[in-house]
C-alpha cells in the first residue's frame, strides 16, 4: 500500500479576529483525498518585529517535510526551506500598494520578492491577485490560481421575517472595507446595518452624525459568524481592495443578494452573481442598496445566480486542485 504524502502546511500566529486565512485551509483539509496527509504548524510569535520572524523561520525549517505549504500571510517562512519542496500561497498585495519610500522596497525585498525565489511553487487566489503580483515581481515559474473554498457551514437558509428595516451585512471595520462610506451611503434609508469587526472613533462618529441604525458584533466565532449571515436580508461588501473576497460567496451560498465593488478581485469572486458599485463613489453605493431594497425580482435573479456560482467553491472541487500540486511536488522530489 502506498504511503500518504506527508505535507505540512504552515500558517501564522493569529490575532483575535482575524481567522479568514485559517478558515479556509481548514476547509481545504476537510476534503483533501486520502493519498495526503496534512500537518498543522502554526507559528509561535505574532509575525511582528525582525527577530521573531526570523527565529519562526528557523523554527518551520527544522518542521519540513515531504511537501511544506505556507498557506499565505507569513511569506517569510519560506527563507530556510528546502525550495523544490516548498509552496507559497500569495492572497493580496495590499501592503505594497499602502506602504511608501524605503519601508516599501525592505517589505519588497523581505515579504515578496525573496520569498517568491525561495518557493519552488506560488499559488495565488485569484486572477487579480496573479496579474497584482506579476506587476510588482518577475516570477520565472508559474503562477497557479486556486481560489478559497466555501466552508461547508455556509448552505441555503430561508430569509428571516423583515421588518420595516432590511438587515444589511457589513463584515469587516479594516479601512479598505470601506465602512465610512457605506454608513453615508446607508443614511436616511430602511437599512439595519450589522457591522462585523471593533469600530473606531470615527466609525463610532459617523454613524451619529449621518443617523444610521446599526448593529455591532466582535470576536464572533464561526458558529456566531454563521448565524449573522443567517439572521441578514442582504450583504454590502464593497471593499476598495480585496485579494478575493470570500464573505461573497458566503453570503450567496446562503441565499442573500450581495452588494460589493466592481473593482479588483470582487467582480471575479462575483461570478456575475451580485450588484456591483463604484466603492469610491457614495451615491453609487446607496445606489446598489437602494435596488435590493426596491427590487423583489432583481434580488431574487442575484440569489438564483448566487447559488450557481457559490457551488464553484465546494471544498472537495478547490482541495482536488491543492491534491494535484502535492502530488506534483511530491513526484518531482522523488524523481
Amino acid at each position: 500500500m502506498t504511503r500518504p504524502i506527508d505535507v505540512v502546511q504552515f500558517q501564522r500566529r493569529a490575532v483575535p479576529g482575524a481567522f479568514s486565512i485559517e478558515r479556509v485551509f481548514e476547509a481545504v483539509r476537510s476534503a483533501l483525498p486520502n493519498d495526503v496527509d496534512v500537518t498543522v504548524q502554526t507559528n509561535k510569535f505574532y509575525s511582528q518585529g525582525v527577530v521573531t520572524r526570523v527565529l519562526d523561520a528557523m523554527r518551520a525549517r527544522l518542521q519540513c517535510g515531504s511537501v511544506n505549504h505556507v498557506v499565505g500571510d507569513v511569506h517569510y517562512l519560506t527563507w530556510f526551506m528546502p525550495r523544490h519542496k516548498t509552496i507559497l500561497t500569495v492572497h493580496d498585495c495590499v501592503s505594497l500598494e499602502r506602504l511608501t519610500g524605503a519601508r516599501r522596497w525592505i517589505f519588497w525585498f523581505l515579504w515578496y520578492w525573496l520569498p517568491l525565489h525561495r518557493a519552488g511553487h506560488v499559488t495565488v487566489i485569484s486572477e487579480y491577485t496573479r496579474e497584482a503580483l506579476l506587476e510588482w515581481i518577475h516570477y520565472p515559474g508559474r503562477i497557479q490560481v486556486i481560489p478559497p473554498p466555501l466552508s461547508a457551514e455556509f448552505t441555503a437558509c430561508p430569509l428571516p421575517p423583515r421588518s420595516a428595516l432590511l438587515r444589511l451585512l457589513h463584515v469587516g471595520t479594516k479601512p479598505n472595507k470601506n465602512l465610512l462610506r457605506v454608513i453615508e451611503a446607508s443614511s436616511g434609508l430602511p437599512v439595519l446595518l450589522v457591522i462585523i469587526g471593533e469600530l473606531t472613533d470615527e466609525m463610532n462618529d459617523s454613524l451619529r452624525r449621518f443617523a444610521v441604525r446599526f448593529e455591532n458584533h466582535v470576536e464572533l466565532d464561526r458558529a456566531e459568524l454563521l448565524h449573522q449571515y443567517q439572521n441578514s436580508h442582504a450583504m454590502v461588501f464593497a471593499s476598495t481592495y480585496e485579494g478575493f473576497g470570500l464573505p461573497i460567496i458566503e453570503a450567496q451560498a446562503v441565499g442573500r443578494p450581495v452588494i460589493t465593488s466592481n473593482v479588483c478581485s470582487m467582480p471575479e469572486a462575483a461570478g456575475g452573481a451580485a450588484c456591483l458599485v463604484d466603492p469610491f463613489d457614495v451615491s453609487d453605493i446607496r445606489r446598489g442598496i437602494q435596488r435590493v431594497i426596491e427590487d423583489p425580482a432583481y434580488c431574487d435573479e442575484l440569489v438564483r445566480k448566487g447559488y450557481e456560482n457559490a457551488a464553484q467553491y465546494a471544498p472537495d472541487r478547490i482541495a482536488a486542485q491543492y491534491a494535484e500540486l502535492y502530488r506534483s511536488v511530491h513526484g518531482a522530489e522523488r524523481s
